[in-house]
């Protein structure tokens, strides 16, 4: 009986170290220079259907259900999907648009876990009719999720994923 109480004690204590350990919030993001005038960039990302024309995530189900409420590139539209294992089901709602900057959305998986993060795309002019976009989101690790983030990187684990989209993205603005 002694030994089973050390046993659960040193568990209690491993997973109350690890909590302590774990990163707390996240930030990824990538950013590439497109070689178009920053209001014209900003036409195509504003827009949740544009966003499927580059979207790393489209490519990975090109038969994911989804679904457009409210009215696009405005506050409160939202994006809804639902596709195989490596898409999942979840939306995306815009939340703030800087015109001409920036545009913030709110995103909400469902599967394969739970979880709600910021996903943001800064736009800003770097000469010569160009725009850097830089596109990622940010959240915060739950218990016990953020145990887990001590094992994986949240930025290698969608790091390529948001470099593929940018790249994308290039391709059909500089057509």
């Amino acid at each position: 009986m002694a030994i089973l109480l050390y046993i659960i004690i040193g568990v209690v204590i491993l997973i109350t170290v690890l909590a302590l350990l774990a990163p707390k919030s996240y930030d990824v993001s990538r950013s590439i220079e497109i070689s178009k005038p920053k209001a014209q960039v900003f036409d195509n990302v504003k827009y949740l259907k544009k966003q499927q024309e580059w979207s790393p995530w489209a490519k990975k189900d090109p038969n994911m259900e989804k679904k457009f409420t409210g009215i696009d590139g405005e506050v409160g539209a939202v994006s809804y999907w639902n596709g195989n294992k490596e898409v999942g089901e979840g939306e995306q709602e815009i939340k703030k648009i800087i015109e001409g900057e920036r545009v913030e959305g709110e995103l909400r998986f469902m599967k394969p876990f739970r979880s709600t993060s910021i996903s943001y795309l800064d736009l800003t002019e770097s000469g010569d009719g160009k725009t850097k976009v830089t596109w990622g989101f940010k959240g915060e690790n739950k218990f016990p999720m953020s145990i887990m983030m001590l094992f994986m990187s949240m930025d290698k684990a969608v790091g390529k994923d948001f470099e593929e989209g940018l790249r994308n993205l290039k391709s059909i603005m500089e057509k």
